[in-house]
């Protein structure tokens, strides 16, 4: 017998975010269950640093809490909270100089369980595509990769994603489709990818 899914499944974002302010613990659990794995990836791919990442993400919680500003009708709730991760991740750069390249693999089961457990063979084909698609993402020109991780992990439209990073929407349009093109290129090609041999 399954449970009875949570009355709060179906309502909004902004709705639980306000009914959590009002003191209902249930509703940030879910609100934090829609969004801790992709706003996890994407500082993950932006940084490249699961410590960095896992600590920016949890400061983007807390400002989410402490806050208390609402959020505006006009901003998605997902967009309010990936904007939130990026002023903390630039506010360390900053307060950090230069950005470390950390080749640090984050830990995907802290974050979200998987539903099976593949065999080495398929582990070692997963450590190999990751590692590939990392250095792909690492490839990519700072700005293209940032458009493709909040349209990848975000879901945002290009419209969000210009307005969180206060960019053109066309020029938005033409790093998405760089990136796009340049991932594709990257990842189909047999040259780039890793001899791991056993």
């Amino acid at each position: 017998m399954t449970a009875a899914p949570s009355p709060l499944t179906a309502v909004s974002d902004a709705e639980l975010l306000r009914r959590y302010r009002q003191g209902d613990s249930q509703a940030f659990a879910l609100l934090y269950e829609r969004h801790r794995l992709g706003l996890f990836r994407f500082l993950c791919g932006l940084c490249n640093d699961a410590a960095l990442a896992e600590e920016i993400f949890q400061e983007t919680w807390m400002s989410l809490i402490r806050s208390e500003s609402q959020q505006r009708e006009a901003v998605q709730f997902t967009t309010w909270l990936y904007q939130i991760a990026r002023n903390r991740l630039i506010d360390h750069w900053r307060k950090h100089g230069k950005r470390q390249n950390l080749q640090d693999e984050y830990d995907e089961l802290q974050h979200g369980e998987a539903d099976t457990q593949p065999n080495p063979e398929q582990q070692l084909s997963l450590t190999r595509d990751q590692q590939r698609l990392q250095a792909a993402l690492d490839d990519l020109p700072a700005e293209q990769r940032e458009v493709f991780l909040l349209r990848a992990h975000g879901d945002l439209e290009l419209h969000e994603i210009a307005a969180l990073t206060s960019t053109p929407a066309e020029t938005v349009k033409s790093r998405l489709r760089y990136a796009l093109s340049k991932l594709r290129r990257l990842l189909t090609d047999p040259a780039t990818a890793d001899e791991v041999s056993l």
